[in-house]
């Protein structure tokens, strides 16, 4: 008699510890598996925050680099430019030596070639050279053409392209920035959606409490870590620590890195919890079994038996 009470007062203890142990942790910073496995269990809002932020950062970077590294090359390109010149008609007039070399940096490099002879190349990682009738761009991945536009009229001498950047040169720090912002918030939605599957399928076998609104938002947070590795990799090429291959390296590691935190982060979500009650080690005696005969003689017999 005094066995039932027992019986139903003892799960409740073991009800409030797998509460506690299931509660989700909050999601904060997705630098470790288990911080990412953390945005499976947070709302979107905490998730596109997050992303927000670190979006920022690697606009910040891109800016900070293209503001350090391109703009003074931009600025005495401009200061060297005739006062006399126009691209019209598909074609470049051009009053001064062919060909010259009009400034140039460890990473950008800007000169007029008219034959495109190459006798004005330089060392730079980006070379835009311009010829008379196209602009060719180098770099280590090679070259590409653009014709000029053979409709309109743009000015190419220092009389008006110098003020005309001097007008533009922050707007176009802006549209940068917000170029980027944009495209990495979009691309991540996308590549969310793409790998939540597998996030999933992980969490499927392996018994976690991942649905498929969670798998999203945990692909989108295994995303961050390979960005903050993006932007530290730009911040040491702009600061002459990497040259433009290992940059490229780094841009295909970043992949990588999204890739392993992908397959991690979804072992590391708490296991579901039919899963845990239903999991039985086969090498340790059941409450039903552990019963010995000495005790089933001493229960008491029915009346009649």
């Amino acid at each position: 008699m005094n066995s039932c009470p027992g019986k139903a007062d003892g799960p409740e203890p073991a009800a409030a510890e797998s509460k506690d142990e299931s509660k989700s942790p909050v999601a904060w910073q997705p630098l470790t598996p288990g911080g990412v496995a953390a945005f499976a269990g947070a709302s979107w809002g905490r998730l596109l925050l997050v992303q927000g932020i670190i979006a920022l950062l690697a606009a910040g970077s891109l800016v900070w680099f293209v503001h350090e590294a391109w703009y003074p090359v931009i600025t005495e390109a401009i200061s060297r430019l005739p006062e006399q010149g126009e691209i019209r008609a598909g074609r470049l007039d051009w009053f001064g030596d062919s060909p010259v070399l009009l400034a140039e940096g460890p990473f950008l490099a800007f000169s007029v070639d008219l034959d495109h002879v190459g006798e004005a190349r330089s060392p730079a990682h980006v070379q835009i050279e311009f010829g008379r009738t196209e602009v060719q761009v180098f770099s280590l991945l090679g070259f590409v053409r653009v014709g000029y536009a053979a409709e309109r009229a743009v000015a190419f001498n220092h009389g008006d392209v110098a003020p005309w950047w001097g007008a533009w040169a922050p707007a176009f720090l802006a549209i940068v920035s917000g170029l980027v912002v944009a495209g990495l918030m979009v691309s991540w939605m996308l590549l969310a959606t793409l790998y939540c599957v597998p996030a999933w399928l992980i969490g499927f076998f392996g018994n976690r409490e991942l649905g498929l609104g969670g798998s999203w938002r945990l692909a989108g947070a295994s995303l961050m870590p390979g960005a903050l590795f993006m932007v530290a990799a730009i911040i040491l090429y702009g600061l002459g620590g990497l040259d433009l291959v290992r940059l490229g390296a780094a841009a295909a590691a970043h992949l990588v890195i999204g890739w392993v935190y992908l397959l991690v982060s979804p072992t590391t979500v708490p296991r579901h919890a039919q899963a845990e009650a239903t999991k039985l080690n086969p090498f340790i005696p059941q409450p039903a079994e552990q019963a010995s005969p000495a005790s089933k003689e001493q229960e008491p017999k029915k009346p009649g038996d």
